[in-house]
């Protein structure tokens, strides 16, 4: 069974993670359109930051940034390597939705790459309902490296 809860990005646990997720970033995105954050940002205020267990075992994070009111990002979903296939995404980002409702956010989008690594991930939110969308917030709208999703919550 997956548990998903609220967690410090700073903690020493989840520092392999988001390590393995900036490495990630760095070896299949250009620096110039790379939005991946580290524990630092993800431990700002206005973004909420989850880890998923499996038993004792990290097996993936994922966290919600809040860009006004109604509309929020996902950022850093990232499943451990060796976890993939498990429902370890689903799982994160059905919690991820849950809180992002619980929080009143209406719209919920995100910014993943378009290289052939990231097509598991862009079936994923396709299947949670999340539709491609313009570029939002401070992104590039011209960028061939980046691709844009929304999801229109019901609170």
């Amino acid at each position: 069974m997956i548990e998903v809860r609220r967690d410090d990005p700073l903690s020493s646990a989840v520092a392999g993670l988001i390590n393995e997720h900036l490495a990630f970033a760095k070896a299949n995105t250009d620096s110039a359109f790379r939005f991946a954050l580290g524990a630092q940002k993800l431990a700002q205020p206005g973004t909420a930051f989850f880890t998923a267990w499996q038993g004792e075992t990290l097996v993936g994070m994922g966290a919600v940034k809040r860009l006004d009111e109604t509309h929020a990002e996902l950022k850093s979903m990232r499943t451990a390597d060796g976890h993939r296939g498990k429902g370890v995404g689903a799982a994160m980002l059905t919690a991820l939705i849950a809180h992002a409702r619980h929080e009143g956010i209406v719209r919920l989008s995100l910014e993943t790459g378009t290289d052939d690594d990231f097509i598991p991930a862009h079936a994923l939110y396709r299947r949670f309902g999340f539709v491609d969308c313009a570029a939002f917030a401070n992104y590039p709208a011209d960028s061939p490296k980046n691709r844009y999703m929304t999801l229109t919550l019901e609170v």
